[in-house]
């Protein structure tokens, strides 16, 4: 099932200052986790993620998911503290044609002389608000017996 990224997230993906983090896991189940600043909304509610070296751990951690129907983690932190967490597959690695030209050019564009080796499609299924406030909130109503003692002391 595919969830809605709301304007608020979509517009914090927008961001350049934005910490985009991936999460794939390898053939052991080992996670690798890295800032991938190529992490971006596309038109249609997908994530779209611009792979740049065809060798690297998460291209093929990538690969694997896709045939093994692994799920992978983006993690998103502002400069103001909001911070979400996004569950998705990939469903898709676009590796040529019209598509690829677009991010391809868009890419150079951005970041001058640079390779791309896959476009790779990710449908979210599930979004996480991870920020102090709303989590605090959230075991506050759920776990009201989960505090210091001298905090129910006051």
């Amino acid at each position: 099932m595919s969830v809605t990224i709301n304007e608020k997230l979509a517009l914090l993906l927008d961001k350049a200052d934005t910490i985009k983090l991936l999460v794939t896991t390898n053939e052991q189940g080992i996670p690798h986790a890295v800032v991938k600043n190529s992490l971006r909304l596309a038109k249609d509610n997908h994530l779209i993620y611009l792979e740049l070296l065809e060798s690297s751990h998460t291209n093929s951690n990538m690969v694997r998911s896709i045939w093994f129907d692994h799920s992978i983690t983006i993690a998103i932190v502002g400069t103001n503290g909001e911070s979400y967490q996004i569950k998705g597959k990939p469903i898709k690695a676009i590796v040529n044609g019209h598509t690829f030209r677009k991010y391809y050019k868009e890419l150079r564009e951005e970041q001058g002389d640079v390779d791309l080796a896959a476009v790779w499609i990710i449908k979210p299924y599930e979004i996480l608000d991870q920020s102090f406030p709303v989590r605090r909130c959230q075991e506050e109503t759920n776990r009201p017996y989960f505090k210091h003692l001298d905090r129910l002391a006051k």
